[in-house]
């Protein structure tokens, strides 16, 4: 098909999906001025994706696009005006329109000065790639192609209407775009471009960390996410927004299996994203598959006679992920869950053949609460070994751990695993007003829990009142409290104790937990298998 038969056919494609837009386009011609589909919505009507987000360009200032929209549109915003957009919804679309930008970079920060042009020609030029610097007129459903958006399209290939120089020094975040249109589309950047990005890879730290955190996002979410990680490496941009991946690169794997921890990692993504098993892209499993050996390089050490170990990376590791998250601005929870995915990883490198009692198996799922589906995928995923036959053995062994999983819960409810006595019936049994003293009976409690599975209610109490003779309370008859500890809460409450995930804010594990760093793990660093991350 020619350039201009396949530029034909999208214009068609886009009348017959989004007739909001044909419509919107007679009003603007009805009050003097030109409308235009341009950018994404053109790239995407080309590649048979056009969806809801249409973005419009036009002569018309941002007061007339106002007063056009008004009354045909369900919803109008004007949140970007100052920058010449204007917001609309109509049927399920939402449309931005913006007029026609000629805009001026002091090139120290990122905001421009907002210039308003004359021309559709003016305004594709200062856009950022060429395959998004294509548009339609409305009007006259002809197709403008100033810089050949559509033959970059075709061969898949990522350039700049300018010179990349003059892009990338007018808004350093397109260099980040490049690496995230790369992951979302498979397209491969211009050499020109890729000259640029190592020239002026530096320039991107003149951008917030809010911007680059919405731009990573967007490439680890995509359908090509390893190649755009490759690219942000190569181009020396990870150095400035994730320093830890190059870091990673430095450092041989263990079982010298793969090039290193780094190209380890790769593999590690690409096999989480193949067993993702919802609608959208996992952006937690993906950053927790990335990241989730970041702690090598700093745990790194060589054993006399050969060899190498990283003792407690996960440790290690899950600190580095919540500083470097929290340093994108990512959200308290994302944070939290990626760190400990991160954390967890290596524990079930401890199971061995099985050999886990069920009670390992209980803190195994309480440990990772909701996310043990994710910690599922993570650690299938971070067998990497080219050794077949010890990497059916280790899925198999997975299995068997999963399935234990499943007949645990079924019996016991893994899901709501509390203690067999709550604080109520505890403070009537010890005597106890609120305070931290219940809390470490809860505590105890549930501990007994977790290594005994369900008590009979005789049972619990007798273990309940064992504890407290241990811990010096003596026998408390019924109705008598007592004394409150001297380190309690203001208002008599105790906090509910949390495992030490080796991060900042949690508390010592309960007593009587095996904590989950500990030299049981180290075979699977240092053994010759090559099955562990």
């Amino acid at each position: 098909m020619s350039r201009t038969s396949a530029a034909q056919n999208a214009v068609v494609e886009l009348l017959r999906m989004s007739p909001v837009a044909d419509d919107l386009a007679g009003r603007f011609a009805r009050a003097g001025h030109r409308l235009y589909l341009v950018g994404g919505s053109v790239r995407d009507a080309m590649l048979g994706r056009l969806g809801n987000d249409l973005d419009f360009t036009t002569d018309a200032r941002p007061e007339q696009v106002m007063r056009i929209v008004t009354g045909w549109a369900e919803g109008v915003w004007d949140t970007g005006i100052a920058f010449g957009t204007v917001g609309a919804t109509k049927q399920g679309n939402t449309c931005e329109i913006t007029t026609f930008r000629s805009d001026a970079y002091d090139r120290v920060s990122r905001n421009p000065e907002v210039r308003f042009g004359d021309s559709i020609e003016e305004d594709l030029v200062r856009r950022d790639f060429t395959v998004n610097a294509m548009a339609i007129d409305l009007s006259t459903k002809v197709f403008i192609d100033p810089h050949d958006g559509l033959g970059a399209l075709a061969e898949k290939r990522l350039d700049t209407p300018a010179t990349p120089q003059e892009s990338f020094a007018d808004d350093p975040l397109r260099m980040l775009r490049a690496a995230r249109f790369v992951s979302q589309l498979g397209f491969t950047a211009a050499p020109r471009v890729l000259d640029a990005l190592a020239e002026m890879s530096a320039e991107i730290t003149r951008i917030t960390p809010e911007r680059v955190q919405a731009e990573l996002s967007k490439l680890v979410c995509g359908a090509h996410a390893r190649r755009g990680i490759e690219l942000l490496v190569d181009s020396g941009l990870a150095a400035h927004v994730l320093p830890e991946l190059p870091a990673m690169r430095l450092e041989i794997d263990e079982h010298h299996q793969h090039k290193d921890v780094y190209e380890h990692s790769l593999v590690v993504l690409d096999q989480a994203i193949a067993l993702e098993d919802g609608p959208e892209p996992d952006l937690v499993l993906r950053l927790a598959a990335l990241l989730h050996d970041i702690g090598k390089p700093d745990t790194r050490r060589h054993i006399p006679g050969g060899g190498v170990s990283f003792h407690h990376h996960e440790v290690v590791g899950a600190k580095m992920t919540r500083k470097r998250l929290r340093a994108l601005r990512y959200s308290k929870e994302i944070t939290e869950d990626v760190a400990k995915l991160v954390f967890l990883h290596l524990r079930f490198h401890g199971y061995g053949k099985g050999e886990w009692t069920d009670s390992a198996v209980r803190r195994y799922v309480t440990d990772a609460g909701d996310l043990l589906p994710r910690l599922h995928k993570l650690v299938r995923a971070d067998c990497t070994t080219r050794n077949r036959r010890k990497a059916n053995a280790l899925q198999r062994t997975y299995d068997g751990l999963e399935e234990r999983i499943a007949r645990i819960a079924a019996e016991e409810d893994l899901a709501k695993v509390r203690p067999d006595l709550d604080g109520n019936e505890i403070m009537r049994l010890l005597g106890l007003p609120p305070g931290p003293l219940v809390g470490k009976a809860w505590a105890f409690l549930k501990e007994l829990r977790l290594d005994r599975g369900p008590l009979e209610h005789d049972e619990a109490v007798a273990a309940l009142r064992e504890w407290a003779r241990e811990q010096g309370l003596g026998p408390v008859s019924e109705g008598q409290h007592a004394p409150a500890a001297p380190d309690a809460a203001p208002d008599g409450t105790a906090a509910t104790p949390k495992y030490d995930t080796g991060t900042s804010g949690a508390a010592a594990a309960p007593p009587g937990t095996t904590p989950i760093t500990t030299d049981t793990h180290r075979h699977s660093e240092t053994g010759p298998s090559g099955s562990a991350g």
